[in-house]
């Protein structure tokens, strides 16, 4: 598995359309640079913003490493329905990335849950405009590559992230959905610009399932998939399988998609995380970090 996982960092490099800029001038925005951090250094702060006529809660994890004269890239993680930012924080590991990571959180729905736009018990709140908003408001205070802002999320959250891959790849430079819930609500996807994705996701998930549920909407995982080959103008794709888990990516453009056999509704870790006691073949987390990383804004 570690073979495969080098072989697979290989190949994601490859996905990516332009080459990594090494000059921090030339990828960054500096409008934060240089100016106090109004957050810890190698802690989470928990705090707020108004958008939309609303205070908005999100919580902000600074590296140790931060440097408020050094450009650093942006991860936004997005929690699924029912949870919250400190379980999302918990849940993926980000953390631990040398990053900003970001863990915005989501407003009560129709249901008295916790959710993102886009599902149909979401609260009546243009989240797309809130995190439009959160990346203004961290560029203002932090020292942001402005280049390098990506969005990751599981469930609910994931869906929130393929909202985002629709409306944002302006601003955001690449996407990670994680058991995506990506319902009909979620409105046509017209994307100005190709949209970086890599997709996770269990065979055996029961919650959003793998081949799709009519009755709700959601579409099988190979059909969204193919939606974004389209939109992406891909050229076929190739696969490969390492015990229970198939890599698919696609050629000329950059999507891949991580299928797991016999994997529920759960955040894949080779550790016991939040969603499961039972530990993964895989890390989605370091993966999609990689992928992150080769695909700058362009």
């Amino acid at each position: 598995m570690r073979r495969t996982f080098a072989l697979l960092t290989a190949v994601l490099a490859t996905l990516a359309l332009a080459p990594v800029a090494t000059a921090e001038a030339a990828t960054a925005a500096r409008t934060g640079c240089g100016r106090p951090a109004p957050y810890r250094t190698g802690a989470s702060t928990d705090t707020t913003l108004q958008s939309g006529g609303l205070s908005r809660e999100y919580r902000v994890h600074l590296p140790a490493s931060y440097n408020r004269f050094r450009p650093l890239p942006v991860v936004l993680s997005f929690h699924g329905h029912k949870r919250t930012s400190e379980y999302q924080e918990q849940l993926t590991g980000m953390s631990a990335l040398n990053a900003i990571v970001v863990y915005p959180q989501g407003l009560i729905g129709t249901d008295g849950e916790s959710a993102w736009e886009g599902a149909p018990y979401s609260a009546a709140a243009d989240d797309v405009q809130f995190t439009r908003d959160l990346i203004s408001t961290l560029e203002r205070q932090l020292c942001v590559d402005s280049r390098r802002i990506y969005a990751a999320g599981k469930s609910n959250g994931g869906g929130f992230v393929g909202v985002l891959a629709c409306r944002m790849p302006d601003r955001i430079a690449a996407f990670a959905p994680v058991s995506g819930a990506f319902y009909p609500q979620s409105g046509a996807c017209n994307p100005p610009k190709r949209a970086p994705i890599i997709d996770f996701h269990g065979t055996a998930d029961t919650t959003i399932p793998y081949t799709g549920n009519p009755a709700k909407g959601l579409p099988a995982l190979p059909d969204w998939l193919a939606g974004w080959a389209s939109r992406d103008r891909c050229r076929g794709s190739v696969s490969w399988s390492d015990g229970p888990v198939t890599y698919q990516h696609w050629l000329g453009c950059s999507l891949a998609h991580v299928k797991i056999d016999g994997l529920g509704h759960v955040w894949p870790s080779t550790k016991p995380n939040n969603d499961s006691a039972t530990p993964t073949v895989i890390d989605a987390t370091p993966i999609i970090w990689q992928f992150f990383l080769t695909h700058p804004l362009h």
